[in-house]
């Protein structure tokens, strides 16, 4: 499918772009052009990786004039530009807005209107149920998509929705793993918080499998097992051989007991693929007065997908997963004798 094909990924320098390029650069491949604002990351990739395949172009997803300089002769896009901070988009919601509702309406216009032939935008479990600022701005930008979609036949736009992406950029991991090597205090929230948790690998196979299997306006969500984080410091503390106490701090701005990936009325249309939930888009129009007649089926019959009802990992089954992330992996081996 990718074979001489070229591929846009804004936010590319960051955790989701440089998974998708470790997956992406011995491939046939033609072209990769990483989109992002941040020219110091830029050049510390373009540094690393000294390839011929991949392209920088430095803009903002709130520029549409960025964006279509990076657009022309492109195959695909994968968006993955984002404010995902919780607390900061709590305390600057019209940023949150701007980039990842506006901005992300300019990257799928500027796709429709280069013809582009798909497009996957990346979301997150925030999105469902959305108690904060950037769990709604990213609920807005998949209903941006959703909206789009039935108004385009050339560009197929369609999107994934996440749950905890371990070691990425701004989550829990690394700050568990920094504060068990300086002997601090594992800072937890709360211990029965649970929290669906997934690979970089697992991330970019996703949005392979919507890349695939996607109709116009689907969003895909992935099965995922869920953690609480106090079993997750358990299995860092466990790893590493660290004594640091575990100290209870309380819950953040914005932040939930367990995150839902599939809510009820979700859940009610949603096609079971395996390993996959496809959720369709609702393709009804503004002339509601056809659907007075007929009602939906009782949702109170039916549960959302959430990290409190998926797998439950123990402390062992998480420390087996956090052995697949790299940085844990090397440390791991680092620091256990040889045998």
């Amino acid at each position: 499918m990718f074979k001489n094909k070229t591929l846009l990924i804004t936010g590319g320098t960051g955790s989701f772009g440089n998974a998708v390029l470790k997956r992406f650069l011995d491939t046939e491949i033609k072209e990769i052009r990483i989109f992002s604002r941040d020219e110091k990351k830029q050049d510390d990739m373009r540094r690393r990786l000294l390839s011929d395949k991949v392209k920088f172009f430095i803009g903002d997803v709130r520029d549409i004039n960025s964006i279509n300089n990076a657009m022309r002769g492109v195959d695909y896009v994968f968006h993955a530009a984002a404010l995902k901070q919780v607390p900061s988009c709590e305390f600057f919601p019209l940023e949150a807005v701007k980039t990842n509702v506006v901005g992300a309406g300019n990257v799928m216009e500027s796709a429709i209107q280069h013809g582009i032939e798909k497009v996957v935008v990346l979301s997150t479990d925030k999105a469902v149920y959305p108690i904060n600022a950037m769990g709604m701005s990213k609920a807005l930008m998949e209903k941006v998509m959703v909206a789009k979609s039935r108004n385009t036949t050339k560009t197929i736009l369609c999107g994934t929705r996440y749950g905890n992406v371990m070691a990425s950029r701004g989550s829990v991991i690394p700050l568990f793993v920094n504060q068990i090597k300086t002997n601090q205090s594992i800072t937890i929230t709360d211990p029965s918080m649970t929290r669906f948790m997934m690979t970089l690998e697992d991330a970019v196979d996703l949005v392979l499998f919507a890349f695939n299997n996607a109709a116009p306006g689907d969003i895909f969500v992935q099965k995922s097992p869920a953690s609480t984080i106090e079993d997750l410091a358990k299995a860092l503390k466990s790893l590493y051989k660290s004594n640091s106490p575990i100290k209870i701090i309380g819950t953040r701005h914005g932040e939930k007991l367990y995150e839902s990936l599939v809510n009820k009325e979700d859940m009610m249309k949603a096609i079971d693929m395996g390993d996959y939930y496809r959720v369709p888009a609702d393709t009804r129009d503004l002339n509601y007065e056809k659907y007075f007649s007929k009602g939906e089926e009782d949702v109170s019959k039916i549960e959302d997908y959430h990290s409190h009802n998926t797998e439950r990992l123990d402390v062992e089954g998480t420390k087996k997963l956090l052995l697949k992330l790299d940085i844990i992996r090397n440390d791991v081996e680092v620091t256990s004798p040889k045998v």
